[in-house]
């Protein structure tokens, strides 16, 4: 069996993308590749939001997604978790808005220009 792919195939895989710029503009090189791995997994999940209409007021596009999942996705624990979005935030590539004891955050992503 050949391991190696062929170009019929290369549409059959997706993929995070991680914008280069969370590399490459200086004002993110305090961002750690895990934060920016969660930043990429949210970007991804900003189509979902769109698909389900979750705008606010002011047309800005929110999504909800837990620490726990973040979690299973990024297989980290929770303490670890919670650091990286923090980071994201100070980084100013993301706002949590609380919703109250067990609801799970809104979360707006920003623009990493």
């Amino acid at each position: 069996m050949n391991k190696y792919f062929k170009k019929s195939e290369a549409e059959n895989y997706v993929f995070y993308k991680v914008p280069k710029a969370l590399f490459t503009d200086p004002k993110y090189c305090s961002v750690s590749t895990d934060a920016k791995m969660l930043y990429a997994l949210l970007l991804d999940r900003m189509y979902l939001s769109e698909k389900n209409d979750w705008t606010d007021k002011r047309g800005r596009i929110y999504q909800y997604f837990t620490v726990k999942e973040a979690q299973e996705k990024l297989r980290f624990g929770h303490e670890k978790i919670c650091k990286l979005f923090s980071k994201l935030e100070k980084a100013d590539l993301m706002t949590r808005k609380r919703q109250g004891q067990g609801k799970p955050s809104i979360i707006y992503l920003k623009k990493f220009r």
